[in-house]
Parts: C-alpha cells; sequence; structure tokens
C-alpha cells in the first residue's frame, strides 16, 4: 500500500532510466476502469553518516489527455537548454567525484553567498494536490 492507503496499480510496462545517484522509473498503469496513464518516478540515494543510505522518491502521475501538450513543452524545454547551453554538463554537481563538502568551503573562502541545495527547499509531494 502507498502512503495515501491506495493499492499501487500493477504495472503494465516499465522503464528504468539510471542516471547517477537518481533513477528514474517510468511505469504504465492502469486506471479502475481499465484505462493507462503513466507515472515518472524520479529516486535519489542519500547516504547518511553512519554510512547507511536511504531513498527519497517523488512522483508525477500523468494521464493520456495532458501526453501532448506535456510531450510539447517537455520537448520545447530539453530544446531550449541545448540550444543555449549544448548538451556537454558543465555543473561540477554533476560530476561522479563531485564531494558536496569540498564545493561548499570553496564557495565559502570565496565571499560568496552559499549554493541552496536541493535539500535547502521544501519537499512539496504532488500527491497531495
Amino acid at each position: 500500500m502507498s502512503d495515501h492507503g491506495m493499492m499501487e496499480k500493477e504495472e503494465i510496462f516499465s522503464k528504468v532510466l539510471r542516471a547517477g545517484r537518481r533513477t528514474y522509473f517510468f511505469d504504465v498503469r492502469a486506471t479502475k476502469a481499465g484505462d493507462y496513464y503513466l507515472t515518472i518516478t524520479e529516486s535519489k540515494k542519500f547516504t547518511n553518516d553512519d554510512g547507511s543510505f536511504h531513498y527519497k522518491k517523488h512522483k508525477i502521475y500523468l494521464y493520456k489527455e495532458d501526453f501532448s501538450e506535456f510531450n510539447d513543452i517537455l520537448k520545447e524545454m530539453t530544446d531550449y537548454v541545448i540550444n543555449e547551453k549544448g548538451d556537454e554538463v558543465i555543473s561540477e554537481r554533476h560530476q561522479k567525484d563531485f564531494k558536496k563538502d569540498e564545493f561548499d568551503s570553496e564557495s565559502e573562502t570565496l565571499d560568496e553567498e552559499p549554493i541552496k541545495t536541493a535539500e535547502s527547499f521544501t519537499n512539496i509531494n504532488f500527491e497531495d494536490i
């Protein structure tokens, strides 16, 4: 059962994209009426100080009536990023050997405002909306 007391629907078709500490799950599921919808889940691995780890998950439910517009906007946004910045990853935070502590100490020595991380923002669960 999920956090909201609903049974997770059986997956009809699934794909997984592993991207560093993040994993994206694309799952086609069926509604009670037998229609299909898509869930996209981002799962991110975090390591605790004691060496153990946990995952944080965020899920988007996408229904057929929104596919076309969602696809159009996603394509437009990804094309914009590539056209503006190219497809080379330049952010230190995306490098496999990036260490958060080293980066934070460098920014503090440069008298810059520390960069806000995802952990510093409020987590919004779209399932609650």
